[in-house]
C-alpha cells in the first residue's frame, strides 16, 4: 500500500516573513513555466489540488478521491523527446583491502531551463554527481575535495556510520581542504544518497547540484534474483523539483521562492522535463528503477500514465518483506524506494509533483518513456525479498519530540538548531530501544529525517502502517498538525564528540532551525577507525558539543514545545 493523498503545504495561507515559511494565496501562485497546453503531456493538477495545501490532515484524508481521479487515466505511452542521462558510476580503486573514491565538489554551469545557462554546483562535474556503488562488508575512504569557495560537508544520507564520518554539521571543512571519511559498509542493499549538510547553507549547496546515488549491495537471495546491471537494467531516477528565475538563477530561500520570475522546473537525472519526456530503450524484460527524490521540499509521487502497477521492492532502508504491486509511490523530500517492471510493452512512467514549501513545483509531467526491447522471460520474482522483525516497544524509552515555529524561526523543542550550541540535543547510548512521537505543532509539511539508524513506523496519526509502510525507513512525512510514531534501536557506533542530527528534510526548514542532535555513548561494539582528520569544523567543535550538552532539552516524554501558531509569521 502506498499513500495516495496529498499533503498539507503552505501554498494556500495569506501570510507575510521576510524569510523560509510564507503563505499565500493560491491566486499568487505561478504555474510552472511551461503550461499545460505547451507541453501536452500528461494532467496538469493545479486547477485540482490548488486550494488543497495547507490543510493539514484533512486534505491528505480528502484528497485521495482526486488523485485517484487522476491516476487512473489510461494514456498510450509517450514517444520520448530526448534519451535519458545515466549519472556515471565513479570506479574506486582497492588496495590492501581499501576502496578509495576520490570526489570534488566544484562550482560549474549548466542548463536547468533549457536554452539557459545556470551558475551550479557539482561532484567530479559541473552538476549532480556520479554515482557511487559500496558492497556490504567492504571498507571504504573517500576523499573529497572542496573547491566550491565556502564550507561544506558531505552527508551519507541514509548509511549507518560512525558520527564522526557521517558528514553532519561538526565536520564542515574549508574551501581549498580535503576531508577523508573511512568506514566499513554495515549497510544492507539499499539506495542512498549524499548532500552538503553545513548548517545554514544545505538548501544553497545541493539545490546548486550538489547530490549523487549511492548504491549498496548485499549478497542476498532478493539482490541476486534482482537486475543489478548498472545503467542497462538497473536504472537510477534523480528528480529534483528547483526554483530557477527567467535569468538561470537557482532560488533556495523564501526572497527567491517568491520572486514573480521565479519558475520551478522538474529535472530527472539534471534534465529539464517540464516539456520534454526523455527515453530508455530496454534490453532485459525486467526493469529495476531507484528513485529519489533530491527536491529541497516538493513532494513526487510516481506512476504509471496508463493507471498500470509498479512492483515496489525497497523503502528508504531496504527490502520490504515482499515485493508488493502499487499503483502510485510517493517520496517526501530525501525518500528513496526501488521499483521493478516486467514489460512486454512500452510504458510512460510520470512523476506529480506536489508543493512541499511556500511555492513550489505543481503537475503531473510525463518524465520517462521506457521501450520494451527484452526478449528473456525472467524467473518469479522471489516470494520473500528479506525479513522484517517487527519491534515489540512495550518496554522501549519513549520520548516526543516537538515541530513547532517561532514566528518564521522553525524549532525541534523548542530550539532553534541554527548553531550547535543553540540546538536541542537528545542524549541516549548504545544498545537503547527507543520509541519516538514525531508531534508537528504546525499545519507545515515535515519531512522528518533522522541519522545513524533506519526506523520503523509504529503509528500515522493515529493509525496502524500497513503494506509498504511496514518496510524500513530513515525519512517520512509529518503532515500539518499530524504525528507519526517511530522505533529504533541504536547500534554499533558510540561517541562523546560527535553527534549525529535529526532534522526536517526540507532543507529551507532545516536551514532555518528545525535542526537538533543526537549524541549516542556508550561502548562501540564494532571497530571505528580513525582518519587523519583534514576536518577544517568550521562551524562546530567539541567545545560546541559540550555547550549543547548544556543546554539539552529533551528527555524521555519530554514536550518541549515552543508556541506554534498555524501561521509562519
Amino acid at each position: 500500500m502506498t499513500h495516495t493523498s496529498e499533503p498539507a503545504s503552505e501554498e494556500n495561507r495569506d501570510t507575510r516573513d521576510s524569510r523560509g515559511n510564507h503563505r499565500k494565496n493560491t491566486a499568487e501562485k505561478r504555474e510552472h513555466s511551461k503550461d499545460n497546453a505547451a507541453r501536452g503531456k500528461g494532467l496538469h493538477r493545479r486547477k485540482f489540488l490548488g486550494g488543497m495545501a495547507g490543510a493539514g490532515i484533512a486534505a491528505v484524508v480528502g484528497a485521495g478521491a482526486t488523485f485517484s481521479l487522476l491516476s487512473g487515466a489510461k494514456d498510450k505511452a509517450s514517444a520520448a523527446d530526448a534519451t535519458l542521462t545515466i549519472p556515471d558510476l565513479l570506479e574506486g580503486t582497492t588496495s590492501s583491502g581499501v576502496t578509495t573514491y576520490t570526489l570534488e565538489a566544484k562550482t560549474g554551469t549548466h542548463e536547468v531551463i533549457s536554452g539557459v545557462t545556470s551558475s551550479t554546483m557539482g561532484y567530479n562535474q559541473d552538476f549532480l554527481g556520479p554515482t557511487l556503488k559500496w558492497t556490504n562488508g567492504d571498507e571504504v575512504l573517500l576523499n573529497i575535495t572542496n573547491d566550491i569557495g565556502e564550507d561544506t560537508t558531505v552527508h551519507f544520507h541514509g548509511a549507518h556510520v560512525p558520527a564522526k564520518m557521517d558528514g553532519g554539521p561538526q565536520v564542515a571543512f574549508a574551501d581549498g581542504t580535503t576531508w577523508s571519511p573511512t568506514f566499513t559498509v554495515k549497510d544492507p542493499a539499499t539506495t542512498l544518497w549524499y548532500h552538503p549538510h553545513a548548517l545554514g547553507t544545505t538548501a544553497k549547496q545541493a539545490v546548486h547540484g550538489l547530490a549523487g546515488m549511492i548504491i549498496v549491495e548485499d549478497s542476498s537471495d532478493a539482490s541476486a534474483a534482482l537486475p543489478s546491471d548498472y545503467g542497462v537494467d538497473d536504472i537510477p531516477l534523480i528528480f529534483q523539483s528547483l526554483a530557477v528565475d527567467t535569468a538561470g538563477d537557482i532560488k533556495y530561500d523564501a526572497a527567491g521562492y517568491r520572486l514573480s520570475t521565479t519558475t520551478f522546473p522538474l529535472l530527472l537525472n539534471g534534465t529539464n522535463v517540464d516539456s520534454t519526456t526523455l527515453g530508455f530503450t530496454a534490453t532485459k524484460t525486467r526493469n529495476r528503477f531507484r528513485a529519489l527524490n533530491a527536491s529541497p521540499s516538493d513532494i513526487i509521487t510516481i506512476q504509471r500514465s496508463d493507471g498500470g502497477t509498479l512492483t515496489q521492492i525497497t523503502t528508504d532502508q531496504g527490502y520490504l518483506t515482499e515485493a508488493t504491486e502499487v499503483t502510485t509511490i510517493r517520496l517526501v523530500a530525501g525518500a528513496r524506494a526501488e521499483f521493478v517492471m516486467d514489460l512486454t510493452a512500452d510504458a510512460t512512467l510520470q512523476a506529480v509533483i506536489t508543493t512541499g514549501w511556500i511555492r513550489g513545483g505543481s503537475g503531473t509531467y510525463d518524465v520517462l518513456a521506457v521501450t520494451a526491447g527484452g526478449t528473456d522471460t525472467p524467473a518469479d520474482l522471489p516470494s520473500t525479498l528479506n525479513t522484517i522483525d517487527r519491534y515489540d516497544t512495550s518496554d522501549f524509552t519513549a520520548r516526543t519530540i516537538t515541530l513547532s515555529q517561532s514566528g518564521a524561526t522553525m524549532l525541534i523543542n523548542g530550539a532553534a538548531g541554527t548553531t550547535m550550541a543553540a540546538m536541542s540535543m537528545i542524549s541516549t547510548t548504545v544498545g537503547a530501544k527507543e520509541i519516538w512521537t514525531i508531534q508537528n505543532a504546525t499545519q507545515l509539511e515535515h519531512s522528518f529525517h533522522l541519522h545513524d539508524v533506519p526506523y520503523q513506523l509504529i503509528a500515522i496519526n493515529g493509525e496502524d502502517p500497513t503494506g509498504v509502510q511496514l518496510g524500513w525507513y530513515d525519512t517520512y512525512e509529518v503532515v500539518g498538525g499530524g504525528s507519526i510514531k517511530i522505533a529504533m534501536e541504536f547500534t554499533d557506533f558510540a561517541d562523546d564528540t560527535y553527534m549525529y542530527m535529526l532534522h526536517c528534510h526540507l532543507l529551507q526548514h532545516e536551514d532555518e532551525g528545525m535542526m537538533a542532535s543526537l549524541m549516542v555513548t556508550g561502548t562501540s561494539t564494532t571497530d571505528t577507525t580513525d582518519t587523519t582528520d583534514s576536518t577544517a569544523t568550521a562551524s562546530a567543535s567539541a567545545s560546541a558539543s559540550t555547550s549543547a550538552s548544556a543546554s539539552a532539552t529533551a528527555t524521555d516524554d519530554s514536550t518541549a514545545t515552543a508556541s506554534a501558531s498555524a501561521t509562519d509569521d
